[in-house]
């Protein structure tokens, strides 16, 4: 293969980064008539030209028109799409939309918005701290404590009361606790269960199995069809960061760091290049300039940021 041949999969990977290019100087506000025009002439060049513009195009409008959804309502269970073949990646993507997943945030009795935090004292001596982006449910019973976490991440401060089991459902996961803290985080492609004091159990929910058992320090992770995994050994602290104003990154990947600044800066934020997803990213960040974290990113790895109305692209 010589230098200038290219194989299938790199040249749609091109043709969705030149999509990508045109989609960002069409929408900066400072596009004219032979832009467009332009834009016209490249998509014509063949099929695969075609492809690209129009895939880009599904995913640039419908995540504004999403992006509107979501400040009329409530904000949505995070889902990622890989999309656009090895082109654009967009964490919290459009099928989070969904009507039915829409009704879950409108019917939680607790909804957070993008950067909102909140604290929940509950009746039986409980405690909630809701991060932002999150929707909860609470079904406080005489025999049973049941609470649902939608979307979004929260840490549960249980008042000890072994006549009531405190049991929080999320993802299709299930984690029971008696007295403990631990915090449940629902991200795109999983759910993760830290503990931070006690003994929690999680589970699939309705599964009558034990499942795991995770003490302090420890977390669990499950996915969608997948079993729970293996207790593993994790600096609470660091994970909860969040609950003290800041963001704590040691070498988490960048789609993972994307999830968690989805939650504080408006408007959606998508990698335009699913290998970018798997750089590593390293840093102590306040949560009152969360901004600063993609100034960092832009400044210590190989990625551009470029910032539009209600969108973020990382290049």
């Amino acid at each position: 293969m010589t230098g200038d041949e290219q194989t299938p999969d790199h040249a749609d990977e091109r043709l969705s980064d030149e999509a990508i290019d045109w989609l960002v100087r069409l929408n900066s506000g400072k596009a004219d008539r032979a832009d467009h025009a332009g834009f016209a002439l490249w998509r014509a060049q063949s099929d695969a030209h075609e492809r690209a513009a129009a895939e880009a195009e599904a995913l640039w409008y419908g995540i504004g028109r999403a992006g509107d959804e979501r400040r009329a309502t409530a904000r949505r269970r995070h889902t990622r799409r890989a999309v656009l073949g090895a082109g654009l990646v967009a964490t919290g993507g459009l099928a989070a939309y969904q009507a039915g997943l829409i009704r879950e945030g409108l019917f939680a009795d607790h909804v957070t918005g993008t950067g909102e935090t909140r604290v929940i004292d509950l009746a039986d001596g409980s405690r909630v701290r809701m991060n932002a982006a999150s929707a909860l449910s609470l079904d406080l019973g005489p025999d049973l404590r049941r609470l649902e976490l939608h979307y979004g991440q929260a840490i549960f401060e249980v008042a000890h009361d072994p006549d009531r089991p405190f049991i929080v459902e999320a993802g299709g996961g299930r984690t029971r606790a008696i007295g403990t803290a631990f915090d449940i985080d629902v991200r795109p492609d999983s759910v993760v269960v830290t503990v931070l004091e006690g003994v929690v159990g999680v589970s699939r929910s309705g599964d009558r199995a034990e499942g795991v058992t995770a003490s302090a320090n420890h977390h669990v992770r499950y996915g969608e069809g997948e079993g729970i995994g293996a207790a593993v050994p994790v600096d609470a602290d660091t994970a909860t960061a969040w609950r003290r104003g800041k963001l704590i990154f040691n070498n988490r990947p960048l789609g993972e760091v994307v999830t968690e600044l989805d939650r504080q800066i408006g408007g959606r934020i998508v990698i335009a290049n699913r290998r970018l997803a798997n750089l590593e990213v390293t840093g102590v960040f306040d949560l009152e300039n969360p901004q600063s974290v993609l100034d960092a990113i832009s400044r210590s790895l190989p990625v551009k940021v470029v910032r539009l109305p209600l969108l973020t692209v990382l290049r």
